[in-house]
């Protein structure tokens, strides 16, 4: 069973690996055809495929002897990850939740004393954090920024969205790819709700990266929550496509339901790469026969059978 479940998680991951190098080839030129939204609306698509991936696969219709052969009587012949790999499996897991709960209560005792933020901190009730010197560092339509930039954060539900990224760094610590999409999907997270501020505010752009660059100087990481700013590259990009100019509307559409049609596409795809399930259960039929020929044994006969083959089989024998 434990088996059965790590082989789905590698296929899954294989999957999702595929969606994330589609997506990072994709993202810049969507961002600068349909606006930073639509190409955060991207990375709906890798989990996805990664939750098709994990569904049932179609059962395989017609089975033959060899798929009865390979699905039902000889299981021991099926092909498994070793029995080991789970275990390396759960210890990376349980380190990786470890390092990200140690990640979180740093930055919360960073909070209650006053050095860290701004940012978005919990998941259930998401509250704002500032640093005690945020009323003097800041001025008065700078802080209005700030607050609007993590409201937007909050009204997207962000804060969820970061929690199940960090849930997937967790369950698949073995993939570099996870953990690189995660880092680029936050920027394109910041790079969005960057675009939805500057939606209504468009004079202010100037002000916002001067912002920015005051709130670089205080950053912090945060694992579990939408913060301002991580590192000087973000920092970078985020400034410059503060310089772009604004997307249409109508483009702003368009990108969003293209995203929406790639992202289930895709999905579906995933599931439908899958190989066939064997046949379900659709006949079960148990032989005791009292007068065996010399030479055999008294046994259990399970066929797994479709409709149409059970059919044509012939009727047992009367006692």
């Amino acid at each position: 069973m434990i088996a059965d479940l790590l082989a789905n998680l590698l296929w899954a991951n294989v999957q999702a690996g595929l969606a994330i190098l589609a997506v990072l080839a994709a993202r810049r030129p969507v961002r600068a055809l349909c606006g930073a939204q639509a190409a955060y609306a991207l990375w709906l698509a890798v989990p996805l495929v990664f939750l098709a991936s994990l569904a049932p696969a179609a059962e395989a219709e017609g089975a033959t002897a060899a798929l009865l052969q390979a699905h039902v009587l000889a299981p021991r012949f099926r092909l498994h990850p070793p029995q080991g790999l789970a275990a390396v499996w759960a210890a990376g897991a349980t380190l990786s939740i470890g390092l990200l709960a140690w990640g979180q209560l740093r930055f919360l005792a960073r909070a209650r004393a006053g050095l860290a933020g701004p940012a978005v901190v919990g998941v259930i009730t998401p509250r704002l954090v500032t640093p005690d010197d945020f009323e003097e560092r800041y001025s008065q339509a700078e802080r209005a920024l700030i607050r609007a930039h993590e409201r937007a954060h909050i009204e997207r539900d962000d804060p969820k969205t970061n929690a199940a990224m960090a849930l997937a760094q967790c369950l698949c610590w073995f993939n570099p790819l996870v953990h690189v999409a995660v880092y680029f999907a936050r920027l394109d997270q910041e790079l969005a709700c960057d675009a939805t501020v500057m939606a209504t505010r468009s004079r202010q752009r100037r002000l916002y990266a001067q912002t920015m660059l005051k709130t670089q100087l205080n950053g912090s990481p945060l694992p579990l929550g939408c913060h301002w700013l991580a590192g000087a590259h973000p920092l970078e990009v985020r400034i410059g496509a503060l310089a772009a100019p604004a997307v249409r509307d109508a483009r702003l559409q368009a990108g969003a339901w293209g995203a929406a049609i790639l992202a289930i596409v895709a999905a579906y795809g995933a599931w439908a790469a899958k190989p066939p399930a064997p046949p379900r259960l659709h006949f079960e039929q148990a032989i005791y026969d009292r007068t065996l020929s010399p030479g055999q044994g008294a046994g259990i006969v399970m066929i797994h059978l479709s409709a149409t083959e059970v059919a044509g089989l012939p009727q047992p024998r009367s006692r």
